[in-house]
């Protein structure tokens, strides 16, 4: 009983002496505060040495003038007043506590037991006793809370300060005499900026020194400023740098890193730091085939099966053929494409085709090289394989292959090619007395003979290769070479002019840009005439059952062409470059529409049943572009919900700032602790991730298919199932799979249009068959296991692979002009739309109509 009374006692002490002092020591605190104020901020240093003396005389003076005043008088308490404080503060009467201390004056028994039970009720209340907590009274003294802005000032000047503080508060009690201004405080900064290539981050070093390791060729970026001395030097490996002056007292250097070594920076004769340094050396890339090179399961195409990886990431990859008889000739270099992005590790199966090369149907060897960013090339080991050859059934075309082909092995040996042509001019009934044949064979043979340049026999070659097509193919085939190259050069000549339309209408320059692109549109309206005339003269020959010759039927294609060419002409004539190019787009699928219409007569089964396949396939991408856009659009749905929850959350503290809700909401984890995620929306991201894996998993089964049915597999293909893998991860993980489910979207649509190309260079087909829709365009029309799907199955009637309705006019397949692939421009701005209008639908601080509004528009599209 006793200790816990005098802990009480002791306790009600140090409240008292608080209540004393604080009020007293303000004055003092806040005088000093107001002084390390001026003295953090380096005030006081650039006062005059007179003033600055004067200045610490009065604030020493001041604070204890202050301090004198403010405890002048002051008396510790003691235990009485401690006594009296607990009393007061347990609501004691009649001073209990100093009835235990206290001793009766007389020896009466009767007084002595009425005492000692005093003292036994007064010892009983000690249990009672409180301290309370101090009440200096400080608000009194200082009304306008004073102190709060001295302690906020005081913590600004500090951070101001920085890591300077306890110099400034050095020189604020040293007064500085001499003329000279204060040296700044020395500063050292060292960066490393690795090669563009890279791609990687600068790299900044301690200040106070380590290790770091770095790739070759990175520049080194040094920067020290204040302090005393001269300009500093870079050491590295005891060859020293010199720092350039950028004023009296900042100094950098640079220098590129290509070998490791000790990196330190000297002045006037001592370290101010130093750091070893690793420089990581690019190595070259690695590339090798990924199988044996050949010719492809399909078409003419040479198939190169490749695989390779750099530390860094490849720049570019390139197959080097050497035709085997003559390996001291120059080199077929074929450029293959990579993966965006500088991929660090790459595989892919190229596909050239290299018939129409004088070395096709010859043994070449060939090998691969890879290139990376520094410049460095890795090769492969070198395979053998042949060139596929495109057969020729025309006896000419045969012999002038033969001839070409021997002048690949023996460019030396013109003669025999010589004599070779000749005997062919010679029985001209041969090539059906045809002019233009004959005079490109007596040049040739006159170039053979006249021409001694080695690079006469490439140029006789491909005057001997445009023959034998020639021959082989008929006119048709050479007005469709002259449509396509038309084409071509229409397209660069309208991109070229929507490049420069913002340059002055009356610039001569762009005067002959437009007297240009009308050349190219004349040009093309005359390659399109002798193309349909052509196309006249074979049907007639051929006597086509699938599509009979009608004259008036070939007179009204050529008029709706010439009108859309003359469209053409005056929408690049006023500037409207988009409608030209949408003229130009329409014109190519008439065109496309006229050739492969006719191409489509006789078909062999087989054929017609893996066209079949491959029609089956794509409506599969069809109705998986459907599936993974609502897995994207189910993902925004729960992020809005999410920003929905969160801004009504804010919006109710706005309004109740208390924290009080009615009805009560969960209790929010506390900071650092993960909040626990809902049930049904844990439930609804396993299912979506489930679905993710499902729809991966088809997608492998089906790009397998079409790689056995085509012998290539769409890149895009491959991009998506990267990306479905990212976002079934991110659902697995309770994150945003928004991203990686737009990406397999995107390269599911991308994937969709290499297919089809694919099918059409291989079955010669892009007008009739079955097959329900763009990819790109189903995301919001087709229904699993609805029409569409059947349709996609095969079971439409009159649709092309892309989904389109064709109808037959006169004869002609044309697939309508009121059907039209959207760009890849306007896809772009259809997305940023619709994200534009999720991201203002999730503001639901907008008025409710607006709301409303954003909410049926997604809805709708």
């Amino acid at each position: 009983m006793a200790a816990a009374l005098r802990r009480r006692r002791r306790l009600a002490r140090l409240a008292l002496f608080w209540e004393a002092v604080w009020p007293r020591a303000w004055p003092v605190l806040g005088a000093l505060g107001l002084f390390l104020f001026l003295a953090l901020l380096d005030l006081p240093q650039r006062l005059p040495g007179l003033l600055h003396i004067l200045l610490l005389l009065a604030a020493a003076g001041g604070i204890g003038w202050l301090g004198w005043r403010a405890f002048r008088g002051f008396r510790p308490p003691d235990d009485g007043a401690a006594e009296r404080r607990l009393e007061r503060n347990s609501g004691l009467r009649h001073r209990p506590l100093a009835a235990l201390s206290d001793r009766p004056a007389g020896d009466d028994p009767a007084a002595l037991a009425l005492w000692q039970v005093h003292q036994q009720r007064a010892a009983a209340q000690i249990r009672r006793l409180q301290v309370g907590t101090p009440r200096p009274g400080l608000p009194a003294r200082d009304p306008r809370a004073l102190r709060a802005a001295v302690a906020l000032a005081v913590l600004a000047a500090f951070v101001v300060a920085g890591g300077e503080a306890p110099e400034r508060l050095r020189r604020a009690f040293t007064p500085a005499f001499a003329g000279p201004a204060p040296v700044p405080a020395l500063r050292l900064e060292a960066w490393v900026t690795p090669p563009a290539y890279t791609g990687a981050a600068p790299i900044f070093l301690d200040a106070g020194g380590g290790a770091a390791t770095v790739p070759a060729g990175s520049k080194l970026q040094v920067s020290v400023s204040g302090g005393h001395g001269g300009a500093p030097e870079l050491l590295l490996d005891a060859q020293a740098t010199p720092f350039r002056a950028l004023d009296g007292t900042s100094f950098t250097a640079e220098a590129m890193l290509e070998q490791g070594g000790r990196l330190a920076v000297r002045r006037q004769g001592s370290e101010l730091a130093h750091w070893a340094l690793t420089v990581q050396a690019d190595t070259p890339p690695r590339v090798a085939f990924a199988e044996p090179p050949g010719r492809a399961p399909r078409g003419l195409g040479t198939r190169l099966p490749w695989r390779a990886e750099d530390d860094w990431g490849l720049a570019s990859l390139r197959a080097e053929l050497r035709l085997k008889a003559r390996p001291e000739a120059p080199p077929l270099v074929v450029d293959l494409p990579l993966p965006g992005g500088q991929a660090k590790q790459a595989r892919g199966t190229a596909t050239p085709d290299l018939s129409a090369h004088p070395w096709a149907g010859l043994d070449v060897q060939a090998r691969l090289v890879a290139k990376d960013g520094a410049g460095q090339e890795g090769a492969s080991e070198t395979a053998s394989l042949g060139l596929p050859e495109r057969s020729f059934n025309h006896p000419v075309a045969k012999r002038l292959i033969a001839v070409r082909k021997a002048l690949s092995l023996e460019p030396e040996r013109r003669a025999p090619a010589r004599r070779e042509i000749e005997d062919i001019a010679r029985a001209p009934e041969a090539f059906e007395h045809d002019v233009t044949t004959y005079l490109a064979l007596r040049a040739a043979r006159s170039r053979l003979i006249v021409d001694r340049r080695p690079e006469a026999v490439p140029e006789v070659q491909e005057i001997l290769w445009q023959v034998a097509l020639a021959l082989e193919e008929g006119r048709d085939g050479r007005t469709l070479r002259a449509l396509q190259q038309a084409r071509e050069a229409l397209r660069e000549a309208l991109e070229q002019a929507e490049q420069n339309r913002a340059q002055d209408p009356n610039d001569p320059a762009t005067q002959q840009q437009r007297a240009e692109l009308e050349r190219r549109i004349q040009e093309l309206r005359d390659a399109i005439r002798q193309h349909l005339e052509a196309l006249a003269e074979k049907l007639q020959r051929e006597n086509a059952e699938a599509i009979p010759f009608d004259p008036q039927s070939r007179l009204m294609d050529q008029r709706e062409m010439e009108r859309r060419t003359r469209r053409m002409e005056e929408a690049a004539r006023e500037g409207r470059m988009e409608d030209a190019k949408r003229e130009l787009a329409e014109l190519e699928e008439m065109l496309k529409a006229l050739e492969e219409g006719r191409a489509q007569r006789a078909e062999s089964p087989e054929r017609q049943q893996r066209r079949e396949r491959g029609q089956q396939q794509m409506g599969v991408v069809q109705d998986m572009v459907k599936r993974q856009s609502d897995m994207l659009d189910r993902s925004h749905q729960r992020a809005e919900g999410e920003e929905r929850d969160r801004a009504a959350r804010q919006r109710q503290q706005r309004l109740n700032p208390q924290g009080f809700r009615w009805p009560p909401e969960p209790q929010q984890p506390p900071p650092g602790q993960q909040a626990q995620p809902d049930p049904q929306e844990q439930a609804e991201r396993d299912q979506d991730g489930r679905r993710q894996r499902a729809l991966r998993r088809a997608l492998g089964e089906l790009m397998q298919q079409f790689g056995d049915l085509t012998g290539e597999v769409p890149e895009g293909l491959g991009r998506a199932d990267q990306a479905m893998r990212d976002a079934q991860e991110q659902l697995r993980q309770g994150g945003d799979a928004r991203d990686a489910q737009q990406r397999a979207l995107q390269a599911l649509q991308e994937g969709g249009r290499q297919m089809a190309q694919s099918m059409q260079r291989q079955f010669g087909l892009s007008q009739e068959g079955e097959g329900e829709g763009d990819p790109q365009d189903m995301a919001g029309e087709n229904q699993p296991g609805g029409e569409g799907q059947d349709q996609a199955q095969g079971q439409g009637e009159g649709r092309d692979p892309l989904g389109r309705r064709s109808r037959d006019v006169n004869g002609n397949a044309d697939n309508g002009a009121d059907t039209r692939v959207p760009e890849e421009a306007e896809l772009l701005r259809t997305r940023r739309l619709q994200e534009e209008l999720r991201r203002r639908g999730a503001e639901r601080e907008r008025p409710a109509e607006e709301l409303d509004y954003i909410d049926r528009l997604l809805r709708r599209f």
